[in-house]
């Protein structure tokens, strides 16, 4: 899942992009509101997790913007201001919910996964089973048939992507879009080495390959 990461101080945005990439996500960073604004709507993220307090275009302003042209992609605030009156504006202002600075990484990552299950999405279930493969959406890890089966975050992120969308026919530039963030080079082969490590991993002897490419088109899950 791709996320859109406001937040002007550099060490918390690196602290908070580092443990989010840690746990399989793809994040996008910026720490100004106008910047931000624009890559709401060039981006499909999955969920933005927007500080209040930035330099120019506060939290709030971008959050009405966003709204008001219609995206309805899950917003999570993060304000240093714990008063009732400030949480009842990020709200207002279409924030789907509101965590108060200083916060644990984990809370934020429940929250973070909350608002994603209740966004427009299809939910994503803690458990997705595809043919013998079993994946464990909390605890991000994969069984095929009695065999576990070791990924990184990157492959895990993949692997998850494929699975909620068995059967169909799944086109590299949707992949870049989902998994990698703005680094993402479009002239490189690297997903095509990710979906080849996976093949490896997932299939053994005498299975059938959970992974098939369409030439041309994509590739097909399940």
């Amino acid at each position: 899942m791709r996320i859109l990461l406001v937040e002007d101080q550099p060490d918390a945005a690196l602290l908070i992009a580092k443990g989010l990439r840690e746990q399989a996500f793809a994040v996008d960073v910026t720490g100004d509101g106008d910047d931000a604004s624009r890559l709401a709507f060039e981006t499909s993220y999955d969920a933005i997790v927007l500080d209040v307090m930035l330099p120019g275009r506060d939290g709030l302003s971008v959050c009405r913007q966003i709204r008001a042209r219609g995206a309805l992609t899950p917003v999570l605030l993060l304000t240093a201001m714990d008063a009732v009156e400030s949480r009842i504006q990020g709200l207002d202002s279409g924030a789907d919910d509101y965590l108060t600075k200083p916060f644990a990484f984990g809370e934020l990552l429940a929250r973070l996964r909350a608002i994603i299950r209740r966004g427009t999405r299809p939910i994503v279930p803690e458990v997705i089973v595809v043919s013998n493969l079993t994946i464990d959406t909390r605890a991000r890890t994969a069984t095929r048939g009695d065999r576990g089966i070791r990924v990184t975050a990157r492959e895990y992120a993949v692997l998850e992507f494929f699975a909620r969308r068995p059967g169909v026919v799944i086109g590299r530039s949707e992949i870049a879009e989902h998994v990698w963030d703005e680094q993402y080079d479009p002239f490189s082969n690297v997903i095509d080495v990710y979906v080849q490590r996976l093949r490896r991993k997932l299939d053994s002897a005498g299975e059938p390959s959970l992974i098939a490419t369409r030439r041309g088109e994509g590739y097909v899950f399940g």
